[in-house]
């Protein structure tokens, strides 16, 4: 698959690595599943607390970025953020510009035939205002109608839209979604009043509502497996042993809780799914 020249210019910084070592062990994975060994290039969306965001020092933070740093460590390569938008992190893997998607790609059915999938995480939609709104919700169909916000090509813009057809096939009001390409530019339409109401996960609207920007009145909505996704089979298989060997010995759990993230229940991770068939 040809990769749009325009792929570059979603990537907003490309580099920030963490050396897994100092390379005095021997990587767990054939330098055939990277694309450029020792080092696991992969892309992340740093625009979502506690899961993966920039702090005041313009350094990466969040789970992810500690749980891939861990994992790397383990696996014995070089850990290597790649800083861009969502929306072209699909197919910029499956065309082999990096190695991984690290920003909690929601589990489908559709993309399990299309990458390598591990889940390593649950996550759910919640209904946020601005605190200062009159407006109140108690359920998804209060929405009906009204000029809400998302964040443009994620699991909850795909639900949001789904949920608004159903509303709108028994004869509701459709909702007027509006997308954005990060959760900083969502908030900003909800202060300005350009927005009744926005979508997120749970952990970002938590974080949004912790910082007093934002209310919260429907949580966990369509809730489902986040995942990790890979284009190489041995790479994920090789993630999906070091995660489970970080659950046996606590380390899952430590950095789980440090994020205040939702842990699957499992005690083995494995690849969900056939993956790619072409």
């Amino acid at each position: 698959m040809r990769f749009p020249k325009t792929f570059s210019a979603f990537v907003l910084l490309v580099g920030l690595s963490h050396a897994a070592s100092a390379q005095t062990c021997t990587p767990k994975v054939p330098a055939s599943s990277l694309i450029e060994a020792p080092k696991w290039q992969m892309s992340i969306n740093p625009t979502l607390p506690p899961q993966q965001f920039v702090d005041d020092k313009g350094e990466l933070q969040g789970l992810n970025v500690e749980l891939a740093t861990e994992i790397a460590k383990r696996l014995c390569i070089e850990a290597v953020f790649l800083r861009m938008d969502f929306p072209p992190m699909i197919p910029a893997l499956r065309s082999g510009r990096f190695d991984a998607i690290n920003t909690g790609l929601f589990w489908t059915e559709e993309r399990s035939k299309m990458l390598y999938l591990v889940p390593y995480a649950q996550q759910a939609i919640s209904i946020y205002t601005d605190p200062s709104s009159s407006l109140k919700l108690e359920k998804f169909e209060d929405l009906a109608g009204r000029v809400v916000g998302v964040e443009s090509a994620t699991y909850t813009e795909r639900k949001a839209r789904e949920f608004s057809a159903a509303m709108e096939a028994r004869g509701l009001k459709p909702i007027e979604l509006r997308t954005f390409t990060t959760v900083t530019a969502t908030s900003a339409a909800l202060r300005a009043g350009q927005l009744e109401a926005a979508l997120n996960i749970n952990e970002t609207a938590n974080s949004l509502e912790q910082k007093g920007i934002a209310k919260i009145w429907v949580r966990d909505i369509a809730g489902t497996d986040i995942t990790f996704a890979f284009r190489d089979k041995l790479l994920a298989q090789a993630f999906a042993d070091a995660l489970t060997a970080a659950r046996a010995d606590g380390t899952y759990d430590k950095l789980f809780d440090k994020f205040g993230m939702t842990k699957l229940k499992t005690t083995t991770f494995a690849i969900r799914g056939d993956g790619p068939t072409n």
